[in-house]
């Protein structure tokens, strides 16, 4: 990287972005969760939307929540 007080801004506001897909996730997982598990809901791929069960909807949202974690670390450890 170049000079440190030029690139700290940015890296912060990275940081706070992926906060935000952290708690994004987390909600969303909240909020299936409380849903009947008869419902079907909608996962966006892409640009498309396609119907799902809760349950695989959870498993997707858990794996996305896995993975912006796992870049939080990342930015945390530099």
């Amino acid at each position: 990287m170049g000079n440190p007080e030029v690139d700290a801004p940015f890296v912060f506001l990275i940081w706070y972005w992926e906060k935000e897909v952290v708690i994004s996730h987390e909600v969303s997982i909240a909020e299936l969760s409380n849903l009947s598990s008869s419902r079907a809901v909608y996962v966006k791929t892409g640009n498309l939307y396609f119907r799902t069960n809760i349950q695989k909807a959870k498993a997707l949202e858990q794996n996305q929540l896995e993975s912006a974690k796992a870049k939080l670390e990342k930015l945390n450890a530099s």
